[in-house]
């Protein structure tokens, strides 16, 4: 039995447009960690990096509720590799592989997991809107390819959106993917592990009647957003989803914890995103999901913990996370 508490580095905060979200996570998760097991240690890498380096020595695992970027694409878990401090999120390659979605559907395809048609777009290139629309058809989703919580996205359904919908993107990143547009069933499904992976029951995404898609406002404001879990679909569906989302995240190197967000359209499911930190409130999917699996808000956390020092002993043997400790993907 463990007589001594761990001390546990909370990060939260940082300076992308989701700081908000993510100081609201972090305060939620602190207010959850059980006392009788953890010190908890706040810093906001806005401002605390500094004291974050001075205390890594007494650091036993670090909590990263970051959103965006800097802090989800790679760049603050490098820094905890640094210091060896263990946590509970996916590693430096994997961060920044799903942090770009331009190049993570590259990994999806070679995966075989299925995505929507795609179009990447850089911001010092010319782009040809005629050509676009003539491939993916009109209504198309453009968006930044770096960017998280739907920030930049856009629906465009005239040929004349498309320029403005484009500069949205180009605001929050100088990369950018349009997408077809598909019109079905949003659903999300969480991921917990390491080498070995629990799929967590698959929630169904239902914006409300002001809301085109799940945007920033849909997904953050009380009652604009009805998230039903276990999903509303046929049991095959379920489980190809569970498949996808855990092939999703070993196609990625995600480890700890991640959520694929992907929708039902046609009689098919197409992956769209993976996050590596999905929403840390009690009311977030990837909670919500664990909740219906069994495990409560401050179990959750206890289960990250967990998997944050399997991967840290497992990294002391061998490099788990190398593609040769990748099993062959089936298509799907």
């Amino acid at each position: 039995m463990r007589l001594t508490k761990r001390n546990v580095a909370l990060l939260s905060g940082g300076s992308s447009g989701e700081r908000e979200i993510s100081l609201k996570g972090g305060e939620q998760a602190c207010a959850a960690l059980d006392p009788s097991k953890y010190a908890v240690f706040r810093y906001d890498p806005q401002t605390d990096l500094g004291r974050l380096v001075a205390d890594a020595a007494n650091i036993d695992v670090a909590l990263v509720i970051l959103h965006g970027v800097p802090g989800e694409d790679g760049t603050v878990q490098g820094l905890l590799d640094l210091l060896k401090i263990p946590y509970q999120c996916t590693g430096v390659m994997g961060s920044a592989i799903a942090m770009n979605k331009l190049v993570s559907k590259y990994f999806y395809e070679k995966a075989g997991i299925p995505v929507p048609e795609y179009v990447g777009l850089q911001r010092d290139e010319k782009v040809d809107a005629a050509r676009i629309i003539d491939r993916l058809g009109l209504p198309l989703v453009i968006k930044p390819a770096s960017a998280g919580s739907s920030l930049g996205l856009s629906i465009v359904r005239s040929a004349d959106a498309f320029a403005p919908a484009l500069e949205a993107a180009f605001a929050c990143d100088d990369t950018a993917v349009a997408e077809e547009y598909l019109s079905g069933t949003e659903i999300t499904g969480g991921v917990l592990g390491n080498r070995e992976l629990q799929t967590l029951p698959i929630v169904e995404i239902v914006p409300g009647g002001d809301h085109e898609f799940f945007d920033f406002e849909a997904k953050y404001s009380a009652g604009e957003t009805d998230e039903i879990c276990p999903a509303r679909i046929d049991p095959k569906f379920a489980q190809t989803a569970g498949d996808l989302a855990a092939a999703a995240h070993r196609a990625l190197f995600c480890s700890g914890c991640s959520r694929t967000d992907m929708i039902i359209s046609s009689g098919r499911i197409r992956v769209l995103e993976t996050n590596t930190i999905p929403g840390m409130t009690p009311v977030s999917l990837l909670p919500l999901a664990a909740g219906a699996a069994g495990m409560n808000y401050a179990q959750l956390l206890d289960r990250l913990i967990e998997l944050a020092m399997e991967k840290r002993k497992d990294q002391m043997t061998t490099d788990w996370q190398n593609p040769s400790f990748i099993r062959e993907q089936e298509p799907l």
